[in-house]
């Protein structure tokens, strides 16, 4: 059943002058996506970032609110699942990114908080050579499971779709339009298959065309999602390397195919590899020996926590959060104890020079024993 709360949830999208983060920080404040219609102008005008022109576009929002109830009932027919970034399915990893999207639109039956995920990106127009060590890649990441999350586009993108649906893997593809629509429409067989071996997600309405400007915030959602971030083939200026800048600023880990010197389809890739971007990618093997993911499954034990004497509450619990794992990721504890990435990374850091704990290659981290 679908929250109450919806229409407002998606009205606050919609509100002119209110972008991500200026639309949490009035959830934050108010309360509910409810409360900050019901607030009047008075308080709106005390949060910070909200003028008299915000304040009055969100007390007159009666047409902002019937084209949310138009959405809705797009939604209900057509069985898409919305997810207000509050809610516990929201891909975790994606809310520890400041200006993660408010809403998505998600329809098919992947896991968005899946322990390992893997996005694939690069060129429109791959030569013989990048699509084979796309397949490859895919092929030999079947053993750690992970979903593969791409953009449906040509080349590279619709290339680590359909290896992930011949070899098993889960893939979602994250669209720049709503999902009353598939862009390039000749990959709406592959969009078809993902639904029932993965999912179609989205922070657009219906009627949403794929315009040139939300493909950067599409790949945003793509590179915010993933763990670890593979770029393919890119030219110097490539949509792939905005994806990688992006997934850099959110600390992710990122992968780099190189490429002959003189290839302009490898300039991209030789470039983030040569200013220590991103790693050097032979083959799947190099990906899940620096993501930890080539060990073998330990049997769980009980750990031995060190004396909380002289820690602080912050750092107290984040150190309870291994009472029931061995290994825990730096985004698994932004999640449980909703701290920003920037105080998780420094208590981390001040408790590995304590020596309570020690990061592990893919920004997992354990107890010290």
């Amino acid at each position: 059943m679908l929250s109450v709360d919806l229409t407002y949830q998606i009205g606050l999208t919609l509100l002119d002058g209110v972008g991500d983060i200026l639309a949490k920080n009035l959830v934050a404040y108010c309360g509910s996506a409810e409360q900050v219609f019901k607030t009047n102008q008075a308080q709106l005008e005390k949060i910070p970032g909200i003028g008299s022109y915000t304040a009055n576009a969100i007390l007159k929002s009666k047409a902002v609110l019937e084209r949310a109830e138009q959405e809705i009932k797009f939604i209900e027919d057509k069985l898409i699942q919305p997810l207000f970034f509050t809610d516990k399915n929201f891909p975790q990893r994606l809310r520890n990114c400041t200006d993660s999207p408010v809403m998505l639109y998600y329809k098919g039956n992947a896991d968005l908080n899946t322990e390992k995920i893997v996005a694939v990106v690069g060129t429109r127009t791959p030569s013989v050579y990048g699509k084979q060590v796309t397949e490859k890649l895919i092929e030999d990441l079947v053993v750690s499971g992970c979903l593969v999350v791409s953009g449906l586009a040509y080349g590279i993108d619709i290339t680590a779709h359909k290896a992930a649906i011949d070899q098993g893997l889960n893939t979602v593809g994250v669209l720049a339009h709503g999902l009353d629509r598939i862009y390039p429409s000749v990959h709406s067989n592959y969009a078809e298959r993902m639904l029932t071996q993965g999912g179609l997600l989205t922070e657009f309405l219906s009627e949403t065309n794929p315009d040139r400007e939300n493909f950067p915030k599409r790949n945003r959602i793509v590179a915010g999602m993933c763990d670890a971030l593979v770029v393919v083939e890119s030219k110097r200026g490539g949509g792939s390397l905005i994806t990688a800048t992006i997934a850099n600023s959110y600390n992710k880990d990122i992968f780099a195919f190189p490429g002959k010197a003189n290839d302009i389809l490898s300039e991209g890739c030789n470039g983030l590899i040569k200013s220590n971007r991103a790693n050097l990618l032979e083959s799947a093997a190099d990906l899940l020996y620096i993501m930890n993911w080539n060990q073998e499954v330990k049997k769980k034990k009980t750990n031995q926590i060190p004396l909380l004497i002289n820690l602080s509450e912050e750092e107290q619990l984040i150190i309870k959060l291994f009472d029931s794992k061995n290994q825990i990721h730096i985004d698994e504890i932004c999640y449980a104890t909703n701290f920003a990435i920037s105080k998780t990374s420094a208590h981390l850091l001040q408790m590995e020079f304590s020596n309570l704990i020690k990061s592990l290659p893919g920004k997992m981290y354990q107890l010290n024993h």
